[in-house]
């Protein structure tokens, strides 16, 4: 911005102060009721809007209050979902595990059994064999 359009907006600025203090100078000069009767409808009207000032602000408490509130209800909330995916889950998993050493168990129990069939033929199978005529005796 130019030096010239901060000029400007500073004098419009103090012309409309001016036109502000000189409107209420009349506004005071003219006014239908004497000064204490004007003091007191100030005062009572400060005194309203004081105490409505102070009811929006109770007001904006117990909305603020309930927020919380109802924040914290949702976080248990979710943390109560979160948990029972964790233990689901969990649950799962040692499903999976059980299962996974029930299948290893079974397998291992097979290969015995194999290994001992096969050892059982093999000394079934395995009888000593007599001399042949052409091997001599030892």
């Amino acid at each position: 911005m130019s030096d010239d359009s901060r000029n400007g907006q500073g004098i419009g600025v103090a012309w409309f102060l001016a036109g502000l203090g000189v409107g209420a100078l009349i506004g005071v000069l003219y006014a239908p009721k004497s000064g204490r009767e004007t003091r007191e409808d100030l005062a009572k009207s400060a005194q309203e809007g004081s105490e409505y000032l102070r009811a929006r602000g109770r007001q904006a408490a117990e909305r603020a209050s309930q927020m919380v509130d109802k924040g914290k209800e949702q976080v248990t909330e979710y943390v109560g979902r979160g948990r029972e995916v964790v233990d689901r889950g969990r649950a799962q998993w040692e499903d999976f595990v059980e299962r996974g050493k029930n299948l290893v168990q079974d397998q291992t129990t097979r290969v015995s059994a194999a290994v001992d069939a096969g050892r059982e033929a093999y000394q079934a199978n395995a009888k000593p064999s007599e001399p042949r005529p052409s091997e001599p005796k030892v």
